[in-house]
């Protein structure tokens, strides 16, 4: 079972990356952050537009200093068809992670048997290696980039500033909070 605070499950596995099939290791991304970014298949309907999203927005996860991948139980073959047939699709420069086992769904826990598939679920993954964040969607709920943007600019926030926590909504440069004592039945 997965947890908060823990080592992500490492994983090797082939990939389809700038027109190439590829192998990627989590242990190759050792001191980044990582985005890993399952959803169910290629060819799909919700699945475009939030890999456009990630698309569109990939120089913001790069100016952060974090890497994305996106990963589906569909092959790398399959992932070179749509990527070659997509307008949407083609503009992805990240690598699309192929899982026609379902190992790597299975060890996230996103895993579902009876349909072959992964659930909508995102990670994020500090530069140790350790899993900071994750969430888990009903395949009909589509995820929002600019708010997992937000989620790890709070992790990254928190692990410069360990003794300072992100409210709800908080924002680069927003306020912060100490915890303590002092703010007990202050807010």
């Amino acid at each position: 079972m997965l947890t908060i605070n823990n080592a992500a499950p490492g994983f090797e596995l082939e990939g389809y990356h700038n027109g190439e099939t590829v192998r990627v290791n989590l242990a190759d991304y050792k001191g980044k952050w990582l985005v890993l970014f399952f959803y169910p298949a290629d060819f799909t309907f919700v699945c475009p537009t939030e890999l456009g999203d990630l698309a569109a927005n990939y120089e913001a996860f790069q100016k952060l200093g974090a890497e994305v991948m996106v990963a589906s139980t569909d092959t790398v073959f399959c992932h070179k068809a749509w990527h070659d047939t997509s307008e949407t699709i083609k503009n992805i420069k990240f690598p699309m992670l192929a899982d026609p086992t379902g190992r790597l769904s299975r060890d996230y826990g996103v895993m579902i048997e009876e349909a072959g598939l992964a659930l909508r679920g995102t990670f994020i993954i500090d530069p140790d290696g350790v899993l900071k964040s994750f969430e888990i969607n009903d395949n009909s709920i589509g995820r929002s980039t600019d708010e997992l943007l937000r989620k790890l600019q709070a992790a990254q926030f928190v692990r410069e500033h360990g003794s300072e926590v992100c409210p709800v909504n908080w924002r680069p440069g927003g306020e912060t909070l100490k915890p303590g004592l002092d703010l007990v039945g202050k807010i």
